[in-house]
């Protein structure tokens, strides 16, 4: 039987490549407006974050690689920052499994 393709992303902070559905997707809809897309199926340019709240807090502190993924030519509005606050708030601040450290190359 055949194996089915799981899709892999990188985390736009920490570089780690997960599957998909580990990661969020946060989209650009409009020029200088962000959402968050949990489905991970909204139209729009999307960028992939942890689901720690680590990976959350420095794109925040730096948004300039989220800015540049999403291809926006505005810094980030304070209410797409405040949203992005309040849903990174409950995540762990890091993973359980301690895989948030990019992966080694040989």
């Amino acid at each position: 039987m055949p194996v089915k393709h799981i899709p892999q992303r990188t985390c736009i902070n920490c570089r780690t490549i997960r599957p998909k559905r580990e990661l969020v997707r946060v989209i650009r809809v409009t020029e200088n407006h962000l959402e968050i897309d949990p489905t991970g199926k909204k139209n729009g340019r999307g960028a992939y974050l942890c689901r720690q709240r680590i990976c959350w807090d420095e794109i925040l502190e730096n948004p300039d690689r989220l800015t540049d993924a999403l291809k926006m030519r505005a810094p980030l509005a304070s209410d797409d920052v405040t949203v992005m606050r309040a849903f990174a708030a409950p995540l762990p601040l890091r993973l359980a499994n301690g895989s948030d450290a990019p992966p080694k190359t040989n």
